[in-house]
């Protein structure tokens, strides 16, 4: 079976596979070819099938509930609160995970919880707000870990739990959780 997908190429070392909201995303290091990603992906095309099938399983249950969306006013609140209360978690934790930090933004995100540049740039939702604090703490530590190394190896994970070990748990929380609150973003509608 083929596999439709979309390829974003960065400045990474592996190839990865994202599924989203139906939809196969790629993400390779700048250099590999076309014809090496095809292979790849077609070589992972049965996990994706799986997971394919699963997400529009997934997806189908989500539109049989309603969660009201978030108002315009409501999501600037929370961005205002998240302003004040993210950069104050990722001074506390910055120094224990042994970084520095040049810029901390907030935004109203569709599908991430964080993200990181390599030159130490931070970038955390807003919706982060509507989770316990605990949550917020370990979406901090998972990005600032991610200067230390920008994978999800197991040295990247040991690192996590050096610095925050209650990780997990709230990791399953935000997987559990996550997908209804991410529901809330009235940019998901549109």
């Amino acid at each position: 079976m083929r596999v439709t997908y979309t390829v974003i190429r960065s400045r990474r070392r592996t190839a990865a596979i994202q599924i989203a909201d139906g939809k196969v995303v790629v993400r390779v290091p700048a250099k590999m070819t076309g014809e090496e990603t095809d292979r790849f992906v077609q070589s992972h095309a049965d996990w994706i099938v799986r997971h394919l099938e699963k997400e529009r399983r997934r997806m189908q249950e989500e539109q049989k509930t309603t969660v009201k969306p978030l108002s315009e006013q409501e999501l600037q609140a929370l961005a205002d609160r998240a302003m004040c209360v993210i950069p104050d978690r990722v001074r506390h934790f910055a120094p224990k995970v042994g970084v520095t930090v040049r810029r901390i933004t907030i935004r109203n995100q569709t599908t991430r919880w964080g993200s990181c540049s390599a030159a130490g740039n931070l970038n955390f939702n807003c919706l982060l707000m509507l989770t316990p604090p605990e949550v917020i703490d370990s979406v901090v530590v998972h990005e600032l870990c991610h200067l230390l190394q920008m994978n999800h190896s197991p040295a990247f994970y040991a690192e996590v739990h050096r610095v925050y070990p209650d990780y997990d748990r709230w990791n399953v929380w935000l997987k559990a959780h996550g997908r209804e609150i991410m529901r809330r973003n009235p940019a998901r509608s549109r």
